[in-house]
């Protein structure tokens, strides 16, 4: 026991263990890509949620036929090709499209995937007592037919210039029949073991499932990319906050990458300059915009303010006159308020719409150099003038007099005192009013402050749409989606703006299949919004989140599932 050298050879192999369980740490952590979703994943089985968290999560297990690239361009995913009129795999009539899976494609349990798991996912998301949270993308389809083990076809009861709805991003995913199949209607929220872990044919597989916590995965074996992922486990972790987060990866390194950091700008850049990490941002359709009232909210109206009159009647007394919000929007410095207000997570823009890129305009260019002197010119040479010296000037005897409101939000609060600066200094008084964003956004028709009844002159929030086709969302400021008392004022057309050549393109839009034919009358619809005063544009606002410094390949993107690639990110 008291032997000298016994002792030295004990502490030698004591030693000797120490080093090497080091190592295996060390490994470990190597092979670990550790995620921070601050709101984390309640559930592996996005159709029954439908959060940003739950899609994400499920991207590294479940996977579409085709989805959408960083910069919003489909591509195939499952399949070799995408199906066009061109290529015969969308039909002359556009009621049908055909997609051919690739071979060779197997789940992680290593059964093959075929046509009827994708008949089946559509049987699912659409059974009438399911509640699925992605039912949209299955709008119009009558029927899913497996014509084959690999050819799936797709049926619509109507034309679909657009056909690619079903299988097409993350949120249209497949699931596998032979797991699901006991999961149909109101048994889907009992398939916990299912719903917390699915077999998919992603990058991994889920190996630990905590609900609003944590989900560890492991590499799945049989992933279709040979030779990835590159990362043998991922550990995505909840909780905390957008700060704490962001502090994790590019502070204290604990983290490898941290989503979704609404933070002020000037803390975040101060994290960054930690040098352990850096900040990425990427932009889809959210913009920040003024929305401009075409009808009358004098509160004497009564039942028809801000209503939007068939007979045109109830126009508002000077936003309709075009020198007015033409100088309003000339007077505003949109780069200011990007720069200082949204720093990496905002550019300035003057379109509606400013992505994707096929679909944004460059007509409007002009906005983004602030012309205060241009637009009391414009004002003058309209005879809107100030008669009494008072600093405001009058329309007809009306006094520009505008009432600004918004959600209460600090950034929002902000760019409506730097907007009444600028509109001070051509002559129009503003009077800025914040409502809670609950009450704002709500739905309450007793309310007289939501955003849809628009009792204001001006208001400003920010608005966007899922997927890269903006159909569906353009057409929301059609003549009949004016709000109004006969819709419970949950109308899409916000401004009340009624343009019949703008209701023309719409229906242009929904019989126009090619997609560089759909982008033209699209940019024209933005154009008609933009240069017509139904709204004015501020911010293009982004998508932020960090990587460390440890990792190379990371890439976000804002079309699909944020981390859609992460089978290609690796230790740097």
């Amino acid at each position: 026991m008291h032997n000298p050298r016994f002792r030295f050879a004990l502490l030698f192999v004591l030693l000797l263990l120490l080093i090497g369980a080091v190592g295996l740490v060390s490994a470990q952590q190597e092979d670990t890509l550790n995620i921070i979703y601050w709101q984390a994943p309640s559930t592996m089985n996005y159709y029954l949620s439908g959060g940003t968290k739950e899609i994400d999560a499920s991207s590294l297990v479940l996977e579409p036929l085709a989805r959408y690239d960083e910069q919003g361009n489909m591509v195939p995913w499952l399949v070799d090709e995408i199906p066009t009129v061109d290529n015969g795999g969308v039909s002359e009539d556009l009621m049908t499209i055909t997609w051919h899976i690739k071979p060779g494609v197997l789940f992680s349990d290593g059964t093959p995937l075929t046509a009827e798991d994708a008949v089946f996912t559509w049987q699912y998301c659409t059974h009438p007592e399911m509640g699925c949270s992605y039912i949209d993308k299955w709008t119009d389809v009558t029927n899913v037919e497996a014509l084959d083990e690999s050819t799936v076809k797709v049926t619509f009861g109507v034309s679909k210039p657009f056909p690619y709805g079903p299988f097409v991003g993350q949120e249209a995913s497949i699931l596998q029949k032979a797991q699901f199949a006991d999961c149909l209607g109101t048994r889907a929220l009992e398939c916990t073991e299912q719903n917390f872990a699915p077999i998919g044919t992603g990058p991994y597989v889920v190996e630990e499932f905590r609900a609003n916590d944590v989900v560890t995965f492991t590499a799945n074996p049989n992933f279709h990319e040979e030779g990835k992922p590159y990362f043998k486990r991922v550990v995505l972790k909840g909780g905390g906050d957008a700060e704490s987060a962001a502090r994790a990866v590019l502070e204290t390194g604990e983290a490898d990458y941290a989503w979704n950091l609404q933070i002020s700008p000037a803390i975040l850049t101060g994290m960054e300059a930690a040098g352990l990490g850096t900040v990425l941002v990427d932009y889809g359709t959210s913009v920040e915009r003024i929305h401009i009232n075409q009808t009358n909210p004098d509160p004497a109206l009564g039942d028809m303010r801000s209503v939007l009159a068939a007979d045109g009647s109830n126009t508002h007394p000077f936003l309709t006159n075009p020198a007015v919000w033409k100088a309003m929007s000339m007077a505003i410095d949109r780069n200011i308020i990007a720069e200082q207000l949204y720093g990496a997570g905002g550019v300035a823009t003057c379109n509606i719409l400013p992505a994707p890129a096929i679909y944004a305009s460059t007509n409007n260019d002009a906005c983004l150099t602030q012309d205060v002197d241009g637009a009391k010119a414009l004002l003058d040479e309209a005879g809107i003038v100030d008669t009494n010296g008072d600093g405001i000037r009058e329309l007809d005897g009306v006094p520009l007099k505008i009432l600004y409101q918004t959600s209460t939000n600090a950034v929002r609060q902000s760019t409506q005192a730097l907007v009444k600066q600028w509109w001070s200094e051509i002559g129009i008084e503003t009077e800025l009013r914040n409502v809670d964003a609950s009450v704002f956004f709500g739905a309450d028709v007793a309310s007289p402050d939501t955003y849809g009844k628009f009792y204001a002159d001006v208001e400003m929030f920010t608005n966007n749409f899922s997927g890269t086709d903006p159909e569906g969302y353009m057409s929301q400021w059609a003549c009949s989606e004016a709000g109004g008392p006969d819709n419970g004022w949950l109308g899409n057309n916000i401004s009340r703006w009624c343009n019949s050549d703008y209701d023309g393109l719409i229906a242009q839009l929904a019989q126009t299949a090619r997609l560089e034919d759909r982008a033209a009358i699209v940019i024209q619809m933005n154009d008609l919004i933009v240069q017509n005063g139904a709204a004015i544009p501020l911010v293009h606002r982004g998508d932020v989140s960090a990587v460390s410094n440890r990792i190379t390949g990371a890439a976000m993107n804002v079309w699909d599932a944020e981390i859609w690639r992460v089978f290609d990110w690796q230790p740097a």
